[in-house]
């Protein structure tokens, strides 16, 4: 056998020394691109776990639901100055000719109605009656409130109100069975120069809307001062007559759809065009 022979046979058998090395290398060479293209696909996998993170985020954040707050039971009020029978009128003010109204912005808020009655008895005097109901009504808001939440608020504050009036005499307050959702009576006395004046006050409160009744007497010119209790008694009434003017014109299953169980499509997500703390603070200066 000639020497190239062998030397070929050497170089193609795999046990050869100069052959392992030759299958390092191409080893080695194949190797090179193959960690190359792993690294690239390392990162391109790195950068999509980026992007994957930021679009959930992105779409938790779409996802999140507005503020709602339940609705208000009751979207109206009644006319201030026909919340009461020409029957009730006739016995807490009879010689009333007719109501004032007072002014509004929005009567669909707020509203009162006032009457006086002077009743001329000659030289024995005169008995001075002076009637005034103030209603207001608190819409729902995303940042304050439910309105019957909003509303009762503002019930205490009247409550508390009339307790405190200025120049009051034996004041005295009580709960109201049977008037709205809750309801209380304050009586007190004023004395002034003309004589001495019995004040009766309801507050009731009936779902999201705030109702007010004053009502005081007083004898003149020598004539006898009236009994509280009567007063009272006719303010009781005349304040469930007023609540009840209330909700029937709202309707029969307006305070339903008001309830905490609402369901999402009756809440509110947005405020309300008109502020209720700015109709109440203005309600307090009608009355």
């Amino acid at each position: 056998m000639s020497e190239g022979t062998m030397q070929r046979r050497v170089q193609r058998d795999p046990r050869s020394p100069r052959a392992k090395r030759l299958a390092r290398v191409l080893v080695c060479a194949v190797a090179v691109p193959l960690v190359a293209a792993g690294c690239s696909s390392d990162s391109g996998s790195d950068e999509g776990k980026d992007k994957g993170a930021s679009a959930s985020a992105s779409a938790s954040q779409s996802a999140s639901p507005s503020p709602t707050v339940r609705a208000a039971a009751y979207g109206t009020l009644p006319e201030p100055c026909e919340v009461l029978s020409e029957k009730t009128l006739d016995d807490l003010v009879p010689k009333a000719k007719k109501g004032k109204e007072g002014s509004s912005d929005d009567v669909s808020t707020r509203g009162g109605c006032s009457w006086n009655s002077l009743d001329n008895n000659g030289v024995k005097g005169s008995q001075f009656r002076w009637l005034n109901v103030s209603l207001l009504r608190f819409e729902s808001d995303v940042t304050r409130g439910a309105g019957d939440e909003l509303a009762q608020e503002y019930y205490d504050k009247q409550v508390r109100d009339a307790q405190s009036a200025e120049g009051a005499k034996s004041v005295k307050a009580e709960p109201v069975d049977g008037t709205g959702d809750e309801a209380t009576a304050v009586r007190y006395e004023l004395k002034k120069k003309e004589g001495t004046f019995k004040q009766q006050t309801v507050v009731a409160r009936v779902e999201n809307v705030v109702v007010t009744l004053d009502y005081n007497g007083a004898g003149l010119a020598g004539d006898k001062t009236p009994e509280a209790d009567d007063l009272m008694k006719d303010a009781r009434k005349a304040a469930e007559e007023a609540v009840a003017s209330v909700t029937k014109a709202n309707g029969p299953g307006a305070a339903a759809s008001g309830s905490a169980s609402a369901s999402p499509s009756e809440s509110v997500s947005a405020s309300p065009s008109a502020s209720a703390s700015e109709s109440a603070s203005k309600a307090s200066s009608t009355g």
